[in-house]
């Protein structure tokens, strides 16, 4: 195995590097955590028989037409909508990623942007900055409660059901969810209600976005979906950017259709320092931290090079976005 390159697209958690050179890998690394530019991505993957890349690699059809000689893609990450899995299926590659690890940790960011938000923690933290922090003012600085509230969930997955349970457990919040398919598991532990996709938008007090970019996904959160929300509603996304169209969540904030958002994905990113999402009073947005802990990275590190490794020793690669090349 020890004549097997691989090449790591930036600077990941050590314990990767280790477990591959461990196993007799030649192991390219970085430097720096800045993503390659496309062109460096693509010949230096021409020099290598796999690659561990995360979500800001363009894997693309050019990608993977150019480099149809890899042997496995590994994904430092859950999700995988960089990846071109057709062009991967047609050159026979399989693509390794890494769920379940950080599913409590996204959660974690999920439930702390909703707390954060009905108390519009971020503004008034900078409003001290500026010296705004005068006097006593009864009829200012109010957020909203979240006792026995309502949650809707779109993509009542891993990530939504340990956000719900966050929420029942905190606040004693009803759960109503929408997905492709029922979860019947989630409707017995958390007594949650499968509802419509109109009816999730209309009954949330705080909707909370946990559903894959795919193409009935994509763009879904628009004018129309936030006119038809409760004016007092909060918006969190911990999903994909590309989910909620930015300009009209900006619009709908600025017009009432919605109270509040917390944003831990943006449509772009990164988000640009002047965004005005970022000086609305009940706004919060962190940039893209989900997984960001010590432990959570360290398991997606392992993970990530646990499938290339299962690969080449015939173990099998633990998680598998399209298995059936490996038949």
């Amino acid at each position: 195995m020890t004549n097997k390159k691989v090449l790591l697209t930036r600077r990941f958690p050590e314990i990767a590097t280790q477990m591959l050179k461990q196993a007799g890998f030649l192991v390219t690394t970085r430097d720096t955590e800045e993503p390659m530019l496309q062109d460096e991505l693509v010949a230096q993957s021409k020099n290598h028989d796999a690659v561990l890349c995360t979500l800001s690699d363009k894997i693309n059809t050019d990608y993977i037409w150019q480099n149809a000689h890899l042997d496995v893609i590994s994904q430092f990450a859950v999700g995988y909508d960089n990846i071109d899995i057709y062009e991967a299926n047609k050159q026979g590659i399989p693509v390794g990623y890494t769920p379940d690890v950080l599913t409590d940790a996204t959660a974690d960011v999920a439930f702390g942007l909703m707390v954060a938000t009905s108390r519009k923690m971020f503004y008034l933290h900078k409003s001290i900055i500026a010296g705004n922090w005068t006097y006593f003012k009864p009829n200012s600085n109010l957020g909203i409660e979240l006792k026995n509230k309502t949650l809707g969930v779109l993509g009542l997955g891993r990530i939504g059901t340990e956000m719900a349970k966050r929420c029942r457990g905190a606040y004693k919040m009803n759960v109503i969810y929408h997905n492709r398919n029922r979860n019947a598991e989630a409707e017995k532990q958390l007594d949650a209600e499968y509802v419509s996709f109109d009816e999730l938008l209309r009954k949330s007090d705080v909707l909370s976005l946990h559903c894959a970019l795919n193409d009935d996904t994509k763009g879904l959160f628009d004018h129309s979906a936030f006119k038809k929300m409760k004016p007092t509603a909060i918006f969190i996304n911990t999903s994909r950017g590309l989910v909620h169209n930015e300009a009209d969540l900006i619009e709908a904030l600025r017009e009432g259709e919605v109270w509040g958002a917390g944003l831990d994905v943006t449509n772009p990113e990164p988000m640009k320092p002047d965004n005005p999402l970022l000086q609305m009073e009940n706004v919060c947005v962190v940039p893209h931290i989900g997984s960001a802990t010590v432990e959570t990275r360290d398991e997606m590190a392992k993970l990530a090079a646990q499938n290339i490794i299962g690969f080449y020793n015939k173990q099998g690669m633990a998680h598998i976005v399209n298995p059936e090349i490996l038949k």
